[in-house]
């Protein structure tokens, strides 16, 4: 009897080749920046770091400037992440990009994951206490269940 292979695609079979990290400009997706970074390092994998401006319908009606804040933090995320990366050029090179879209934070992060074939997905712990009743980005990724998640305190 002959057993035939698919080929499709299989995640985690050699290590981590792609690493999605969302940050949103909070201490903890700093951190969860830094702990990616150090994984996609060590196992060659390129980072994806995303930021996923927030759709905020209600502040817009009201006339405030929504896009130009979530752009400006955009920015300042890129600005961060090259100052970071031009620190430790020569001793460590990491592969990295940038993603930036409009979006609530957890669809955000699940259509680019499965975009880029990430093999994981890192977030940072969320700093908002009704995030303990109603659940986090990062709960709501873990019970998706699609990839390995890892939560940065």
């Amino acid at each position: 009897m002959t057993e035939q292979h698919s080929h499709r695609f299989e995640r985690g079979t050699d290590g981590p080749k792609v690493i999605v990290v969302g940050v949103d400009g909070s201490d903890s997706s700093l951190r969860a920046a830094a702990y990616a970074g150090g994984l996609a390092r060590r196992q060659g994998a390129l980072l994806a770091v995303v930021y996923v401006q927030p759709m905020l319908a209600g502040v817009a009606a009201l006339g405030a400037p929504v896009a130009e804040t979530t752009d400006e933090i955009a920015e300042d995320l890129v600005a961060q992440i090259r100052e970071a990366t031009e620190r430790v050029k020569g001793i460590f090179d990491i592969r990295w990009e940038f993603h930036t879209f409009r979006s609530d934070p957890y669809n955000g992060l699940v259509a680019t994951a499965d975009q880029l074939k990430a093999d994981a997905v890192v977030v940072g712990a969320s700093e908002q206490a009704g995030h303990r009743f109603v659940g986090s980005v990062a709960v709501r990724l873990v019970k998706a269940g699609r990839w390995p998640v890892t939560v940065v305190p």
